[in-house]
């Protein structure tokens, strides 16, 4: 078994709908600048924290900016024990473009 699945913004956009939990690992100023509404930054600081708390069978949506590194971290998160993972394919820049209604930006 391949240890994430890759799936293009409409699948992404299905599964949260359908409860799954999505993590944007961009830089915090890009998240403030614009995410998924149903995503949940994660960076460096947060990630221990978002391991101990997390549901290790839930499906997980990784984002990134294109659809490059949220691979590599999808692959990290499989070795945490994380059993349903999945890379967006487009990242965040093919998600506002597809769903400019589902971006928000967080309150300076």
């Amino acid at each position: 078994m391949h240890a994430f699945q890759r799936i293009n913004v409409q699948q992404a956009q299905q599964l949260c709908a359908d409860g799954a939990v999505m993590v944007d690992i961009r830089d915090p100023e890009s998240f403030a600048n614009g995410h998924p509404s149903a995503a949940i930054h994660l960076d460096n600081q947060s990630l221990a924290e978002f391991i101990a708390h997390a549901d290790l069978d839930a499906p997980t949506i990784v984002i990134c900016y294109h659809g490059h590194s949220s691979q590599s971290a999808a692959a990290y998160l499989h070795g945490q024990d994380f059993s349903d993972l999945y890379s967006m394919d487009g990242g965040f820049e093919e998600w506002a473009r597809v769903f400019p209604a589902l971006v928000e930006r967080s309150a300076e």
